[in-house]
C-alpha cells in the first residue's frame, strides 16, 4: 500500500517519529525495527532506510556512547523525502564527511558502515550540536 505525499515548500513534515533508545546492541536493534514497523505503517519502503539506521544507530552505540546518555532517531517525511537522523552525545567524536570513508582493508569485520550509509543514502551529512551532541543524517528520496 502506497500512500501519495504531495510536496509543499516550508510545509510541516507529512510525517515524524522521534525516540530515545539506549547506546546497547538492543537499541540499535530497536532503532531498525521501528523504522521498518513506522514507514510500513505509513506506505513507505523499508529496506533502505532500514539498512542505514542499522548502520547508524551501530555508530552511535559503538562511536557515541556516552554512560547515561541515550541516542536519539528522527524519521521525518516532507513531501518526498524521507529523513533519517542519528543524534548522540559524542559531538567531539566526528565520522569522516561524505566522500571521504575510507574502505577497511582486507579482511577487517569493521569500518564499512558509512560506506554502506553512502551506498544507500540519495544524501548523508553529520551537524554539530547542539553541545555535546551530534546528528549524523541521511536522505532518501521517495520517488524514483
Amino acid at each position: 500500500m502506497n500512500r501519495e505525499i504531495t510536496r509543499t515548500e516550508h510545509s510541516a513534515p507529512t510525517r515524524q517519529f522521534t525516540v530515545l533508545l539506549s547506546p546497547t546492541r538492543r537499541g540499535a536493534r530497536l532503532a531498525r525495527f521501528l523504522t521498518t514497523a513506522h514507514l510500513l505503517h505509513w506506505g513507505l519502503p523499508s529496506a533502505s532506510a532500514a539498512q542505514i539506521v542499522a548502520e547508524l544507530a551501530s555508530n552511535a552505540t559503538v562511536h557515541g556512547r556516552v554512560p547515561g546518555r541515550d541516542f536519539r532517531l528522527s524519521l521525518t517525511v516532507r513531501g518526498d523525502v524521507l529523513r533519517i537522523e542519528v543524534s548522540d552525545a559524542r559531538g567531539e567524536r566526528l565520522p569522516p564527511g561524505p566522500g571521504t570513508a575510507v574502505p577497511p582493508g582486507g579482511d577487517a569485520e569493521r569500518g564499512r558502515g558509512l560506506l554502506i550509509v553512502e551506498a544507500y543514502a540519495d544524501r548523508w551529512g553529520v551537524e554539530h550540536g547542539p553541545v555535546p551532541r551530534k546528528t549524523v543524517w541521511a536522505e532518501l528520496d521517495l520517488l524514483p
